[in-house]
């Protein structure tokens, strides 16, 4: 995947592979020691339903293997 800075994945939208919107981007997690990114933290849309994990904040933990797409919108397997 080609190189993209963070400040331009901010209030993207975060669709499914399906074209499902699962919500907007709220934030990216990464391993501090190794600078690897984990996870994106999606803000889910209303009345979505996704098969990721669900952080204390209700924010989905979309694991960064699963991006498969970034252009107008962030796409990732479902």
């Amino acid at each position: 995947m080609a190189e993209i800075l963070a400040e331009n994945l901010s209030g993207k939208s975060v669709v499914g592979s399906d074209g499902a919107e699962l919500g907007m981007l709220y934030n990216v997690t990464m391993d501090i020691k190794s600078g690897t990114l984990n996870h994106l933290l999606v803000d889910p849309a209303e009345n979505v339903t996704a098969d990721f994990e669900v952080d204390e904040h209700g924010h989905y933990l979309v694991p960064v293997g699963a991006v498969q797409a970034v252009k107008d919108h962030i796409v990732v397997a479902r």
